[in-house]
């Protein structure tokens, strides 16, 4: 719910974001190479499952799902940060730490936006 005429900006920055982050996840699946011994399905399964369970809550633009899916994208952020620092820079680990950090950063912010209206 929009409580707010700006809110209808941040809430399309955060659905872009978001669809970028998965897109993301799921390219670094199979490029450059998927992980041999490893499941497919399983892997894209630990990778997706969290994100896409914000899904609706991020198309509704839903504060309190915003807020939880915050706390999951902190997690995806910690493990790009890692993934960067120990691939010397790979564009994947890197791309999905800046998609991980603006998603964060937008959503924090369209909860600011987008706050009730008290009167």
């Amino acid at each position: 719910m929009l409580n707010n005429p700006k809110a209808r900006y941040t809430a399309r920055a955060t659905i872009a974001l978001y669809i970028g982050v998965l897109a993301t996840l799921l390219i670094t699946t199979f490029y450059p190479a998927p992980v041999e011994g490893v499941s497919i399905p399983l892997m894209l399964s630990v990778k997706l499952i969290p994100l896409l369970a914000f899904a609706v809550p991020v198309v509704r633009a839903n504060n309190r799902g915003y807020i939880w899916m915050a706390f999951v994208v902190i997690f995806y952020f910690t493990q790009a940060v890692v993934s960067a620092w120990l691939s010397e820079g790979a564009p994947g680990p890197v791309i999905l730490t800046i998609l991980t950090f603006l998603l964060f950063t937008v959503a924090m912010i369209h909860l600011k936006v987008n706050r009730p209206v008290t009167n």
